[in-house]
């Protein structure tokens, strides 16, 4: 399996080839001539149109049979798009392209760095080479939706007059809506946004939090749509636990919520009959207060459901932080300072930054959270310095350690320095530089990579 970084490309066998994107994505394809042109509208593939000769779309699975495109076709291009158009790029997981070959085995897998203001990423492209066909990795963003992409590639866009919050264009081929739209599809106004507190919610945790100095948090819509699927969940079988009856695990709700994090916690609790209850049940006790009064959170939601069949409330509240590029950075060098605290503690000089190694770790991060799966071999036997290597890291020794569950820079470190064999890479004298990965979204909240070389 290869791991591709942007503009490295692969060779691929015959047949047909299926490309996935885990997460909260819509995914559609341009299939175009040698000169990156389509040919009509019907080279656009997408949820509405969701087949070409040789492409096909089934949710969030594309196939493509090279061979079998039209004539005259050189080229297949991999586009992904938030699923729900109203959530912010920078408040989702980079989102992670793998490539299958016909017999199941992984061919490839690609995350491009994480979007700011764009809304459509072109993340690879399939395309021909003489008489064989390849894959290169894109990575390739527009701030101006499927719109932008569709300009691009020749597919004549007019601009309507919308309502706010409406779509600004429409990809157009003669007959009204028959392009996909510059705002995606779905989704809703304000899904996004804080919510109102009809149960009274943010008074007592507020308070609360006040009392320790914390800041106070707002309540978010998505964690609250979160929160009430795993009350739910948990109320329909009168089971308390992080993994529902139904088989989600609590952050994984969160983030196939739309809602992409730094850090967050939870409260899971039967028994409470109303706010101040719950609130003061979760100030009983030293680890759910500081759950309760941790200041990096900033964002809350809260919901209760009846058992059914006894009554009894069944709770979830949800703390976060949302991600943001600027947090991922500060958090990356914070776990970076602590690491070289304790080496100073050691008498070894520091680690530096490297690029290189920072984009391997992320991108195990966020395979461990898009595969479900958590060591240091992926599920195909990559290990951390194929990882490595494939980022274009040249460094000769190579270690890594991996983490999840911690909710920040100094408990993680913390865990590491406490795990003999991790403390050995934190402690080696051989290594010069780290990369650091974090992701958010899997069973237990946050994976986190460090990524060694020297």
């Amino acid at each position: 399996m290869t791991e591709l970084v942007p503009g490295g490309n692969t060779p691929l066998p015959d047949g047909v080839l299926t490309f996935g994107v885990p997460g909260p994505f819509d995914v559609s394809a341009l299939v175009t001539d040698d000169g990156g042109r389509v040919r009509g509208d019907g080279d656009f593939v997408f949820y509405n149109q969701p087949a070409a000769p040789g492409v096909r779309l089934d949710g969030a699975r594309l196939t493509v049979d090279p061979p079998r495109l039209r004539p005259g076709a050189s080229r297949v291009t991999v586009v992904v798009s938030p699923a729900d158009p109203t959530t912010p790029p920078d408040r989702l997981p980079s989102p992670t392209v793998q490539v299958t070959a016909p017999d199941g085995r992984v061919l490839a897998r690609f995350t491009p760095p994480r979007p700011h203001r764009e809304t459509v990423l072109l993340l690879a492209e399939v395309y021909r080479r003489g008489t064989a066909w390849k894959l290169r990795a894109l990575g390739q963003g527009y701030a101006d939706g499927l719109a932008g992409v569709a300009r691009d590639f020749g597919i004549d866009v007019t601009d309507d007059t919308a309502p706010p919050g409406g779509p600004a264009a429409d990809a157009r081929s003669g007959s009204p809506g028959a392009g996909p739209g510059a705002a995606g599809r779905g989704g809703s106004p304000g899904a996004q946004g804080y919510g109102q507190d009809p149960d009274g919610f943010l008074g007592p945790v507020n308070s609360a939090r006040a009392a320790t100095g914390s800041p106070p948090v707002r309540l978010d819509a998505r964690l609250t749509a979160a929160a009430r699927s795993h009350a739910g969940a948990m109320a329909a079988r009168g089971t308390l636990s992080s993994k529902a009856p139904d088989g989600v695990y609590v952050h994984q709700r969160v983030v196939s919520a739309g809602y992409s994090y730094l850090t967050v916690g939870e409260h899971l609790v039967s028994g409470p009959r109303t706010v101040h209850e719950f609130v003061e049940y979760c100030l009983s006790a030293e680890p759910s207060r500081r759950t309760l009064c941790d200041p990096a959170f900033t964002e809350a939601g809260l919901a209760r459901v009846p058992d059914p069949r006894t009554g009894d409330l069944y709770w979830t509240a949800l703390w976060a932080r949302p991600f943001s590029p600027a947090g991922l950075e500060r958090t990356a060098r914070e776990v970076i300072t602590l690491t070289n605290t304790e080496r100073a503690a050691a008498g070894l000089p520091p680690l530096t930054a490297d690029a290189r190694l920072t984009a391997a770790a992320q991108a195990h991060s966020a395979d461990m959270v898009a595969r479900d799966f958590y060591a240091h071999t992926s599920p195909e036997g990559g290990r951390p310095w194929d990882r490595a290597a494939a980022a274009g890291s040249a460094h000769r020794a190579v270690g890594e350690n991996i983490a999840c569950g911690q909710r920040s820079p100094a408990e993680v470190v913390q865990g590491w320095m406490d795990s003999p064999g991790h403390r050995a890479n934190i402690l080696k004298p051989d290594f010069t530089h780290l990369g650091i990965g974090l992701a958010g979204g899997g069973r237990a909240g946050t994976y986190w990579t460090q990524l060694f070389g020297g």
